[in-house]
Formats: structure tokens, C-alpha cells, sequence
């Protein structure tokens, strides 16, 4: 009752068009219809098919060579209006995004066994010294609120500084990250989710998958706001 009260006296602005929110959230109901979901997609690596074929059909990089990860829940292509929300988190520090997005991605996770722990791909230390922020942090302690999975901001690390991925090739951005990241399994995890905002090559993906893998875990997923067209 008073969180309902509190929701009509305050109620969410949408960071999209600055309409009144919905639902006690910072998005009005028109742009989280406009939503793009990913569908069809490969229900591996969640890479956007043709409007032709069929929705859970694997793509032909998963069917050739499966990769290191059970599966990536990307549930929203890197469109308008999403692309609008990663950006006002990524690089303008819009904390109030990140809020957001946790709570939508938590709206979105399948029913079945739930991760033991999520952990956000991280930043090197001096990347984040200069950047101030893990944006990917910030959508794993939303999500994590929202959904009572437990996380931790430090047990997966990236251990090697790397150049930007942003106009590298598949195959540079998969030598550029080869062996950068670390798992931390004091806790003897068998079950985590690594949380990303974005999925392009998926390069960050794999890298962190086998980072998990080599430190013994058992089931690997990656969740992302987005997925762009490019496979894995």
C-alpha cells in the first residue's frame, strides 16, 4: 500500500521521451512497448536471425562450433529505444538507466534453475580508475535487487588491459581479449551469469565464459540488455 501511494505521489519520468512512467519506472508505457525484442534468435548465442526462419533455430556459428557458454538471454536487440538507455549509462553515467535496465533484464529471466551468483564483466582497474564506473556493475546490482540472485562486483576480473573493441575486426577483438579474465571460485560456484550490456561479436563473451570454466564452473550464462546482428 505504500509503495502504491509513493508510486502515484512520485511517479517515474522516461528517460526515453520524458513522459510520466509506468509502473514505478523511469519508462512511460509507449517506449517500453517499443522495445525491440530479439526474436527470432539462436537460443545459443542469441544472435538475431532472418524474419524467415524460425524462432530457436541455431545460427550457423553454434551449429558448427559450440561455444563455452550454456547460452546467452540477450532479450532486446541494440535498437530505438534501448540503444538510448545502454548510451545514457555508458557513457554519460546516467545511474538512473542502470536502475532501469537491471529491472527490466529481471523481468525477462526464464523460469527454471536460477545462476548461484551473477557477476558483471569488469573493467581493468586502471580503465575504471580513469572511467569512474563499471557500467555493467550498475545493471548487475539492479537485477540482482530485483531478482534475489546474489552477485559480486570483484570475483570475476580482468586481469590484462586491452585496446578498445570498438573498430576491431571478429578476429582482433577475439586476439585483443584472449586470456584477460579471471575467476575468483573460493566460493566453489557450479552456476553463474555473467552480466554485459551488450553482445556484438561475442568475443567478451567467450573470453569470460572460459574464465569461468577454467575456474570449475559447471553451468555458464551470459545476460544481456542487447544483441546486435553480428554472430558470435
Amino acid at each position: 500500500m505504500v509503495y502504491k501511494f509513493l508510486e502515484q505521489l512520485f511517479p517515474g519520468q522516461c528517460l526515453v521521451c520524458g513522459q510520466p512512467g509506468v509502473q514505478g519506472r523511469d519508462i512511460c508505457a509507449t517506449c517500453l512497448e517499443e522495445l525491440p525484442r530479439n526474436r527470432p534468435c539462436c537460443p545459443c548465442c542469441a544472435a538475431p536471425l532472418p524474419s524467415w526462419q524460425a524462432d530457436g533455430s541455431l545460427c550457423g556459428s553454434c551449429s558448427a562450433k559450440p561455444p563455452p557458454f550454456l547460452r546467452i538471454i540477450a532479450p532486446w536487440r541494440y535498437e530505438a529505444p534501448l540503444d538510448v538507455l545502454i548510451q545514457q549509462l555508458k557513457f554519460h553515467r546516467r545511474l538512473a538507466a542502470g536502475r532501469l535496465l537491471g529491472e527490466l533484464l529481471a523481468g525477462e529471466i526464464p523460469s527454471g534453475p536460477k545462476p548461484d551468483l551473477l557477476v558483471p564483466v569488469p573493467q581493468h582497474p586502471r580503465q575504471l580508475r580513469r572511467k569512474g564506473f563499471n557500467h555493467s556493475s550498475e545493471i548487475a546490482l539492479f537485477l540482482s535487487r530485483a531478482s534475489g540472485i546474489p552477485w559480486s562486483p570483484w570475483r570475476l576480473k580482468k586481469i590484462r588491459e586491452t585496446r578498445s573493441q570498438h573498430r576491431l575486426s571478429r578476429k582482433e577483438r577475439q586476439d585483443n581479449l584472449r586470456g584477460c579474465f579471471h575467476f575468483d571460485n573460493s566460493g566453489a560456484y557450479r552456476h553463474v551469469a555473467a552480466i554485459d550490456d551488450i553482445v556484438t561479436t561475442g568475443a567478451t563473451a567467450r573470453e569470460a565464459a572460459l574464465a569461468l570454466k577454467r575456474a570449475g564452473v559447471e553451468q555458464i550464462e551470459i545476460w544481456a540488455m542487447a544483441r546486435t546482428p553480428e554472430k558470435c
